[in-house]
């Protein structure tokens, strides 16, 4: 590292909402010559020397005792007494019995402590100034040294001597601290080294160590940032197993560091550009004064760039719109499309938090769109800040709320609000500042609630976020045409956080996707094939058994239950979750065995059928390999829609028929016997259930849940790693039902497991290449008038021509035809309604059209209803089987596997809308996405003939070796050659080239490298 001009990532201007640079571009210059790991520290001092960091040469306590009374003195413009500073430093800073958590809450919490003076007076004492940042006092010391057994022996002085390496001091308080390895050695190295750190040293003297908020780690080439919770819990799990810890990590793991990036999430990883973008004084100070959240279980959350990025484009929308005065239309809006499991709910947390502090901000309304996420978001936001929102039971409730000064943050759902709103026309709360944020925002926000609610509010920002946008690509053909993708509905994309940026960056997991065959058919004849009812056969007993036995015979296999981990977990759940007299969770950290799994099922016949086969099954099976099953369906679940939306349940169970409420009453009573519970499908008891039942699945206290929709959206819990699926999934529903399985929990929970019993993987490869797209269209293009206009009246002609009013359509293929043409009309007209010249265009009469619709739904109910008589049942010609036909994994195998089959359909390299194609295909893959151009200059290289794998295996040894060359020659490295192994003869090369060749080669999954 050596001095150089100003690159992309120097700030320029700075405003007080920009923590994270717009765009890193890499400094192409990179110093060659070896660096030590004291010429790292100087490096460090020097770029923070330069962002005006004032460098102390601190390196014990009385000094750094001194330095703190001087800093806080100038920071809140007053001067101590020796007994004043006495006190305060011994009762407010530094407490006898005071550890990490303390210190935590002081500076995150409690930042304004009271000084008693000499004279009987008081007055308020920053530790931190959160309102005006920039009257925070920054300073940098390194190599401060605590001996062993210094301090005060009976408290416990240092059981071993050490020095830290780089420490940031903000007011005089060391807040952030940075460990540093030799370029070669791994980063993990660093982190381990601040663990050994809180177990032999931290906590010494006056234990002023504690107040590190932040952890930096780096190697010089990579570098990873962190809170002091990941450390602290860290240790509390080494204290527990006296140093036993091998294969069991939590949420104080290596796997929970995370990169810092740019907003267009490129990962700024050299130490260089690290120094010049985090530690950007105003970044830093943004994120301990305003991007950090202290949960209610006291553990430290620090949020990663992209989260901070959204928020704060949210912030600025809302001022602009302020400012501007463009409150109430589409402009003041906008979304965020961060993947599921990237976060979200802390996003949306922060900037609903961020937002209701606003002068001009009234309330701030955070809208779901199901009844459970009400429950899931309010449990999410009570754990990030105990009363910082309201939720709501009733209309009723949310009424009081809205009319509340004092409620600054409510949640509800989406029908509540609408209800609201039409019985309180003209309401006092809807001319006042709303800000709108819509969780998962899609296909229930774009109807006439959306509507109703945009015309009822006058001065609203409307933000909706979602894992899976709705584009044009994947927009149904219902609705309002204006209104049928994210963007028409809410404005403009704010951010983008793809499942390409969360498997690359390790925030969510790769999926592993095992696709069964379970249905051969022996080459049935035309008449066989046109007649065959797939879901009569899909149901067959036969195939159900065989599904289910494969599921008991690999469970152990998929969910790991070889691995044990420590997991925190509640111990009074039924207290915990009930409505009325509602008690405090009480967690404890229990050992576990293994995950658990969801099974996905198509209807609530088939969630019936797979509850008694398991049942039937397990019978046979010792009591030690029973799985503990739980079911759970409400009325209201279809299959997926033409967007791949899953229908949602409510927590309905009225409008089941007497027979399946009765199945599910016996269901509840089996889990109220595992358990020791007393729930039943009345509505109080069914939502209890269902949050019970939450919370085992997080628990790890029950194996296996069916389901048909409930849980496959917007559910989370990290001990979930399976999801059997027997329905049909595409697009939106596919993704998020995948995502239930995708958390980060540990080391052993390595990718989310897909047992698919369908063939999916059509629509696998199109979810993934739509949602690993931030580049996918978001807008409907409608045509003109006109043409819908002339291709409705030949419908309608044809419609009066070939089947008049009072005429009986015979035969099969009439009745299809007829079905599909008015199907076409339908969606026609809805288009058509759209445009004020329709009004009073319309050929069709209102009594043709009547008399229509009832002859389609007619015909359309005798279409599928389940005819005995009508269809050949060819079950007994279909051999059913449990085969495994492939493995997908998602990585580069899986992309040249796209690549191949693009080459075959679409020709050679020289093809550019091949070439698009792939590069689009690449972009969707974390594991070849940084190598864009490697892989192009391999498709303008790739031959016609021969296997592109075998190609693509000869291309890397080939790049690689002139990668060796190259630095061998740079080195003037000395070469002995021992048959086909080259050694280099220093240790010390060796590491570097290893490490300079992983960090150009480290995202080639094939095994090359």
């Amino acid at each position: 590292m050596s001095d150089s001009p100003a690159r992309a990532y120097d700030p320029i201007a700075v405003s007080a909402e920009s923590t994270v640079v717009a765009e890193y571009v890499p400094d192409p210059a990179r110093a060659e010559a070896y660096q030590s790991e004291a010429a790292l520290e100087r490096e460090v001092i020097r770029l923070l020397e330069g962002q005006a960091y004032d460098y102390l040469p601190i390196t014990s306590e009385a000094e750094l005792v001194a330095n703190l009374r001087v800093q806080l003195e100038k920071v809140n413009k007053t001067t101590f007494s020796d007994a004043e500073w006495e006190q305060f430093f011994t009762t407010k800073i530094a407490g006898a019995n005071d550890g990490i958590v303390e210190k935590t809450v002081r500076i995150q919490e409690e930042h304004v402590q009271i000084l008693k003076r000499d004279d009987g007076t008081t007055k308020n004492i920053s530790l931190i100034d959160k309102t005006n940042i920039h009257n925070n006092r920054l300073q940098v010391i390194n190599q401060y040294e605590i001996g062993r057994g210094e301090g005060d022996t009976v408290d416990g002085g240092a059981r071993y001597a050490n020095r830290y390496d780089v420490t940031v001091l903000v007011n005089g308080l060391p807040m952030v601290h940075i460990e540093l390895k030799r370029r070669g050695v791994d980063i993990r190295e660093a982190f381990n080294q601040i663990n050994r750190y809180q177990r032999d040293s931290f906590w010494a003297g006056s234990g002023l160590f504690e107040y590190v908020q932040l952890f930096v780690i780096s190697n010089g080439t990579l570098t990873k940032y962190y809170s002091n919770s990941t450390r602290a819990k860290r240790l509390d799990e080494v204290k527990k197993s006296k140093g036993a810890i091998r294969g069991k990590q939590s949420s104080s793991s290596f796997e929970f560091t995370s990169w810092w990036a740019d907003a267009s999430n490129k990962p700024i990883t050299e130490l260089t550009a690290f120094v010049r973008t985090f530690f950007a004084k105003h970044a830093l100070l943004n994120i301990l004064t305003k991007y950090c959240v202290l949960t209610a279980d006291r553990d430290l959350l620090v949020m990663r760039p992209y989260q901070i990025v959204a928020t704060e484009r949210i912030l600025q929308k809302i001022q602009i719109s302020t400012n501007y005065k463009t409150l109430g239309t589409l402009d003041a809006g906008g979304y965020v499309w961060h993947t599921t499991g990237s976060g979200k709910t802390l996003t949306s947390f922060k900037s609903a938090q961020l937002a209701s502090k606003m002068p001009s901000v009234d309330k701030v309304l955070f809208v779901v769109d199901r009844k459970d996420l009400d429950y899931q978001t309010m449990r999410e936001y009570d754990r990030f800040e105990k009363g910082a929102a309201n939720s709501n039971t009733s209309t009723a409730v949310l009424k009081t709320q809205l009319e509340d000064p004092s409620a600054r943050i409510i949640i509800t759902t989406i029908q509540k609000l609408s209800t609201f709103i039409k019985a309180n026309k003209g309401h006092e709360v809807f001319s006042g500042h709303a800000v709108i944020i819509f969780d998962e925002c899609h296909r229930s926000q774009f109807g006439d609630m959306h509507t109703d609610i945009t015309r009822a509010f006058k001065k609203y920002n409307l933000f909706g976020f979602t894992g899976t946008p709705i584009f044009a690509a994947n927009a149904g053909s219902g609705g309002n045409p204006q209104l049928r993708t994210t963007e028409q509905a809410f404005g403009d994309k704010l951010h983008t956080y793809t499942i390409v940026d969360a498997i690359t960056d390790k925030n969510v997991l790769p999926f592993r996707i095992d696709y069964i065959n379970t249905i051969k058919v022996g080459n049935p004849d035309d008449s066989q094939v046109s007649a065959i009812d797939r879901e009569r056969a899909l149901l067959d007993v036969r195939r159900i058994r065989d599904v289910v036995a494969y599921t008991l015979e690999h469970f152990d296999q998929k969910t790991k239950r070889s691995s044990s981990y420590e997991h925190a977990v509640v111990t009074n759940v039924a207290d915990s979750v009930r409505g009325w007299r509602q008690a405090e969770a009480i967690k404890e950290r229990k050992r576990v065995r293994g995950f658990n799994a969801l099974f996905a099922t198509a209807s609530i016949d088939a969630a019936r059928r797979y509850y008694n086969q398991f049942q039937l099954q397990m019978e046979e099976l010792p009591p030690d390999k029973r799985l503990k099953v739980g079911l759970i369906f409400s009325y209201g679940a279809n299959e997926a829609e033409a967007d791949g939306i899953l229908d949602d349940e409510a927590f309905d169970t009225d409008a089941l028929d007497r027979d399946t409420r009765s199945f599910l009453e016996d269901a509840i009573q089996d889990y109220n016997d595992m358990f020791g519970t007393s729930y039943d499908t009345s509505a109080d008891r069914f939502q209890n259930y269902y949050k019970d039942l939450s919370q085992r699945m997080k628990n790890r206290e029950i194996d296996l849940v069916i389901v048909v929709n409930m849980f496959l959206t917007g559910f989370d819990a990290t001990t979930l790693n399976t999801l059997f699926v027997d329905k049909n999934l595409r697009a939106h529903g596919l993704i998020q039902a995948y995502s239930r399985t995708n958390r980060i929990l540990n080391s052993v929970k390595t990718y989310g497991n897909i047992v698919a019993f369908r063939d999916l993987e059509e629509e696998t490869n199109a979810a993934l290449e739509l949602f690993g797209n931030k580049d996918a269209r978001g807008v409907v293009l409608l045509k003109p008038y006109g043409d819908y206009y002339g291709e409705y009246v030949d419908k309608v002609t044809e419609l009066l021509t070939h089947f008049p009013i009072g005429q009986q359509i015979v035969g099969e293929q009439a009745q299809k035809d007829f079905i599909q043409l008015f199907g076409a009309i339908l969606r026609l007209q809805n288009i058509l309604t759209s445009f004020d010249d329709f009004d009073g265009n319309d050929p069709l009469t209102e009594r043709q059209r009547q008399d229509y619709t009832s002859i389609y739904l007619r015909l359309r109910d005798e279409f599928t209803r389940d005819r005995d008589g009508d269809r050949e049942v060819i079950n007994d010609d279909v051999v059913f089987e449990i085969e495994l036909v492939k493995q997908v994994e998602i990585n580069v195998d899986y992309i040249l596997m796209l690549v191949e089959k693009l080459r075959a359909e679409k020709g050679d390299g020289e093809d550019k809308e091949v070439r698009a194609e792939i590069t689009r295909a690449v972009d969707a893959s974390p594991t070849l996405r940084s190598k864009r151009d490697l892989v192009e200059d391999f498709v303008e290289s790739v031959s016609l003939q021969g296997a592109v794998d075998e190609q693509w295996q000869s291309y890397i040894v080939a790049k690689r070796e002139a990668e060796l060359q190259e630095l061998i020659e740079t080195h003037k490295l000395k070469l002995e050659e021992t048959g086909v192994t080259r050694k280099f003869r220093t240790v010390g090369l060796v590491q570097a080239a290893r490490v300079r060749a992983a960090a150009c080669w480290a995202s080639n999954s094939t095994g090359v490298w």
